[in-house]
């Protein structure tokens, strides 16, 4: 169990790989947000996490198995993990924020092609911004 990581995994790296490429910039964890998001992209406000099918029960994926040792422990800790995503993709929405999922089972191309167009047709908080301030300039003399 010491062996499994919470952040910087291959599947996380690999979704941070293919948004830098696609020219999506972003942060990491902001410590700020509820949850701490693994990507966290402020232009567009929208935010994504990187599950893993056994920890956050991908429902009818392969690789969510249910360990045979101590099957109580483990049946209550996986619907604490579930029971707590659904608390904070809440949270994060009520914040405004644009909650996106991605399965480390799901890492093709087109999945994630498929998430680069989803975050780009957000609206852009700088544009957002822009059109919410007044046209009209001070000048100083």
């Amino acid at each position: 169990m010491s062996g499994i990581r919470g952040r910087d995994t291959r599947p996380e790296r690999a979704v941070r790989s293919f948004l830098h490429r696609a020219g999506l910039r972003f942060r990491l964890s902001r410590r700020g947000l509820p949850g701490r998001p693994d990507i966290v992209l402020p232009k567009y406000r929208s935010v994504v996490f990187v599950h893993g099918c056994f920890w956050h029960r991908h429902s009818g994926c392969r690789y969510t198995t249910n360990p045979a040792t101590n099957p109580d422990f483990w049946q209550r800790k996986f619907q604490e993990n579930v029971e707590r995503d659904r608390r904070v993709e809440q949270k994060l929405s009520d914040l405004g924020w644009t909650v996106f999922v991605v399965w480390a089972c799901e890492l093709g191309e087109e999945r994630l092609l498929a998430l680069v167009e989803a975050i780009m047709s957000q609206p852009s908080s700088s544009t957002e911004q822009r059109t919410a301030q007044p046209a009209t300039r001070s000048r100083r003399t």
